[in-house]
């Protein structure tokens, strides 16, 4: 059974949009709900010939510090696709293009709290090109050995969450 929204309020902070919905639950008790009401998002995980990935280590203000990642960003509301934007952030934040692409679904990181949904692709055939981050990017570039990265994430040392879901879901997809 749904929950029967009494009302609902929508407060705008900067990029995040908050929205708190009295509601009323199956038991009929009344309560407060919030969430962060986020834009759809891509993660691409980048594969060379020679089966590395291209991994980032990126800047993280939230965090405070540097994180592995896999290249990733925000779907244009606007109207880009899910695999329109994965090109761009590949491109840009990686200085690669692919040729080749593979659909990896789609995940919703943190239902409890947020409305974000990102869509995971595989990328192969690469080709260098230019990398040109954000001016709030700060990116490292890292080709790294698949062994590598399992080291890193076992160790808990890559700890981006879409990145974690694109390699889980690519590894079931493919063995």
């Amino acid at each position: 059974m749904e929950w029967d929204i009494k009302e609902s309020s929508i407060n705008k902070v900067d990029r995040f949009k908050i929205t708190i919905d009295k509601v009323v639950l199956p038991n009929k008790e009344e309560k407060n709900f919030s969430y962060l009401d986020f834009a759809k998002g891509v993660c691409v995980l980048p594969i060379t010939e020679d089966h590395k990935v291209v991994c980032i280590k990126q800047y993280r203000h939230a965090m405070k510090s540097w994180e592995w990642e896999l290249p990733a960003g925000t779907i244009d509301p606007e109207g880009s696709s899910p695999l329109e934007t994965a090109k761009k952030e590949l491109e840009e934040e990686t200085g690669y293009v692919a040729e080749h692409w593979l659909d990896l679904g789609s995940f919703y990181p943190s239902p409890g709290s947020t409305t974000e949904e990102i869509s995971l692709f595989a990328a192969a055939g690469l080709t260098k090109t230019e990398q040109n981050p954000e001016n709030s990017e700060q990116i490292e570039l890292h080709t790294i050995s698949m062994e590598e990265l399992k080291k890193l994430i076992v160790e808990g040392e890559f700890k981006h969450g879409a990145g974690l879901a694109a390699i889980l879901r690519y590894k079931f997809m493919t063995d």
